[in-house]
C-alpha cells in the first residue's frame, strides 16, 4: 500500500456519494468552461486581428461619417508613406424583412478594393468580375447564404433600420473565411450602389459621398503608431478630425459596451470554483471523519503521520481531477461538438467562432487540482496530528 494505491482502492468506498460528487464537480467544471468560453469567442476576432491594417474613423464616434475625399488623401503616397493600400465601408444594418427581429452584418465597400485590403475573405475570381460588373451585386458569407436560403445568381430584398425601405440586390458571389475567426454571416454590397440610391431621393437626410471607416494596408507593422499619428495628423486641421488605431483596438473598441458583461463571467467563472471547492470539501471532510479510527490503525501498525496527509491528499486532488477530467470532456462534446456550430451559424454576428480553447481546457483541469489540494489540506493536517489512542477511540 502507497500514496498511489491507497486513495484509488478508496475511492468508491462510498460509491454513492463518491459518483454525486463527481457529477457535481463535472458540472461545474462544464459551466466554468462555458462562461470562459464566451468570453473567448467575444474577443478572439480582436485577438487574430491583422497586425498591418489600421482602422481610421471619426474622431467623435465611429457613428459619424467622413467625406469620401479623404480616402484619396490616404493613398496618395507623397502624402502619407508606408500605406500600401485602402479601402472603405459603410455600415447598412441589413435585416431579413421576412423575420421581425434578426438582423446580420451589412455594409457597404469599395468593390475595386476592398477584398484586396481584407483579404481573409477568399472571393473566387469569377465573382469579383461579377461584381464590379453589376451595380447591385452582393457577396454573402457561406454562413449567411444559407440562413438566407439564397445561391449564386439568387436576387435578394433585405431591409435596414438605418436606410429605410426595400432594398433589392443580386447575389452574384459567396466568401469562404480563410482563419477561423472571419465572420461568415455578412454581407458586403457596392458603395456607389448605395450611394446614388441616396442621390436619387432628394428627401433623403442622409448626406452623399459620405463613408463610415477607413482600413488601411501598410508596409511595415512595427510603424502603425507612427503611421498613425501621421493619418491623424493630416486630417487634424479639417472640418472632419479623425482617430486612427490598429484593426485589433478598432475591433475591441465594439466591444466597450460589453465590458462589464466580460467581466462579470470572469467573475462568475471564478466563483463556479469556488463553488467546487465547498462540494468538493465537504465529501473529503465526511470521508477523513469516517476513517478516523483507520487512520489510526496505521498511526498503530507504523505508518508516519506524513504518510496519512498525503493519504488524504492523494485521494482529494484524485476525486478533483477526475471531475475535472469528465467535465472536460462534456464540454468537448456539447460545446465544441453540438453547441459551438450551433452559435456559429446562428449567432455568428456574436461569437463567428464559438469552441472551448486548449488554454481554457488547461486552466479547468488546474483550477480543478487546486481545488482538490485545498478541500484536502485542512482535514489532511487534522487527521495526521491526531493522536493514535484518540483515533482509535473513535468508531463512527
Amino acid at each position: 500500500m502507497n500514496v498511489a494505491t491507497y486513495p484509488t482502492r478508496n475511492l468508491f468506498r462510498r460509491r454513492g456519494r463518491t459518483i454525486l460528487t463527481l457529477i457535481a464537480i463535472a458540472l461545474t467544471v462544464l459551466i466554468f468552461n462555458v462562461l470562459r468560453t464566451c468570453d473567448h469567442g467575444w474577443q478572439v476576432g480582436a485577438e487574430e486581428a491583422a497586425k498591418d491594417r489600421l482602422a481610421t474613423r471619426h474622431k467623435v464616434s465611429i457613428t459619424m461619417q467622413l467625406p469620401k475625399r479623404y480616402i484619396d488623401d490616404l493613398r496618395d503616397p507623397a502624402k502619407l508613406p508606408g500605406i500600401k493600400a485602402a479601402t472603405w465601408a459603410n455600415w447598412f444594418g441589413g435585416k431579413d424583412p421576412r423575420e421581425r427581429v434578426p438582423f446580420f452584418a451589412a455594409f457597404a465597400a469599395d468593390h475595386l478594393s476592398w477584398f484586396e485590403v481584407m483579404d481573409e475573405m477568399k472571393v473566387e475570381p469569377a465573382a469579383l468580375d461579377a461584381w464590379k460588373q453589376t451595380n447591385n451585386g452582393a457577396i454573402l458569407g457561406d454562413v449567411l447564404a444559407k440562413t438566407l436560403g439564397v445561391k449564386v445568381g439568387d436576387d435578394l430584398t433585405i431591409t435596414s433600420d438605418i436606410y429605410p425601405g426595400d432594398w433589392k440586390f443580386k447575389v452574384v458571389g459567396i466568401y469562404m473565411p480563410l482563419r477561423k475567426t472571419a465572420d461568415r454571416n455578412s454581407m458586403v454590397f457596392r458603395w456607389d450602389y448605395l450611394n446614388n440610391k441616396l442621390h436619387e431621393n432628394p428627401q433623403s437626410a442622409t448626406p452623399k459621398d459620405q463613408i463610415g471607416w477607413v482600413m488601411s494596408r501598410i508596409d511595415d507593422p512595427s510603424k502603425s503608431a507612427e503611421i498613425s499619428r501621421s493619418i491623424d495628423k493630416m486630417f487634424d486641421e479639417r472640418d472632419d478630425q479623425t482617430v486612427t488605431m490598429s484593426e485589433r483596438a478598432f475591433q475591441l473598441s465594439f466591444l466597450g459596451g460589453a465590458s462589464a458583461i466580460i467581466n462579470a463571467f470572469k467573475w462568475v467563472s471564478l466563483g463556479i470554483l469556488l463553488i467546487m471547492l465547498l462540494i468538493l470539501a465537504n465529501t473529503v471532510a465526511m470521508s477523513v471523519r469516517e476513517r478516523t479510527h483507520e487512520y489510526g490503525v496505521l498511526r498503530a501498525i507504523g505508518f508516519s503521520p506524513r504518510y496519512v496527509f498525503n493519504f488524504i491528499m492523494g485521494e482529494a486532488v484524485l476525486v478533483a481531477l477526475l471531475g475535472g477530467l469528465a467535465g472536460v470532456l462534456l464540454t468537448m462534446v456539447l460545446i465544441n461538438g453540438v453547441v459551438g456550430p450551433f452559435i456559429e451559424e446562428n449567432m455568428g454576428a456574436f461569437f463567428p467562432y464559438f469552441r472551448t480553447p486548449m488554454h481554457v481546457f488547461g486552466l479547468a483541469l488546474i483550477g480543478a487540482v487546486v481545488v482538490g489540494v485545498i478541500s484536502g489540506v485542512v482535514p489532511a493536517i487534522g487527521a495526521s496530528r491526531r493522536k493514535v489512542t484518540d483515533a482509535l477511540r473513535r468508531v463512527d
